[in-house]
């Protein structure tokens, strides 16, 4: 029986090294940095983070960045946030191969931004994000460099 990584409250946590898509590498492998969990930033920080990561072509990465934003974030702005790590996670499963992940998360994550499009907090570019989630959901196998992928979480 393997022994499985907790964290102090108990709660399973995968410890191994990742690869910049963040699937699990063996225990003894050199993996990608990752972000810690848990961290509460501002949310232009957080957006700043985010973007490094994804124009690293490390979208799993910035995903864990957005969803700890997600989940320290006012609650007016959690399905926004929730969105955001969604898009990074359709991302993640596009550049993975994983067309049929990666359309259902980039659905969800425009489902979750859209509401935002009239009133786009943090200048988030919610309407380019929208645009870019769609067509990237319409055909995912496009997806073969995540960097050069990767959406503008912000206006220009």
């Amino acid at each position: 029986m393997t022994t499985r990584d907790r964290d102090d409250e108990g709660r399973a946590r995968n410890a191994r090294p990742r690869d910049a898509l963040g699937r699990p590498l063996p225990h003894d492998a050199v993996g990608e940095p990752r972000a810690p969990e848990g961290i509460v930033r501002a949310p232009l920080v957080a957006l700043a983070e985010a973007q490094a990561l994804l124009d690293a072509g490390r979208p799993f990465h910035a995903h864990e960045v957005l969803e700890d934003a997600w989940k320290s974030s006012v609650p007016e702005e959690r399905q926004l946030w929730r969105g955001l790590a969604q898009l990074a996670v359709g991302l993640t499963h596009a550049a993975r191969g994983n067309a049929r992940g990666a359309v259902t998360l980039l659905e969800r994550g425009v489902g979750n931004v859209v509401p935002y499009a009239d009133t786009p907090p943090h200048g988030i570019d919610v309407a380019g994000l929208v645009g870019w989630g769609r067509t990237l959901a319409a055909d995912p196998s496009t997806v073969r460099d995540a960097a050069a992928a990767a959406p503008r979480l912000r206006g220009a």
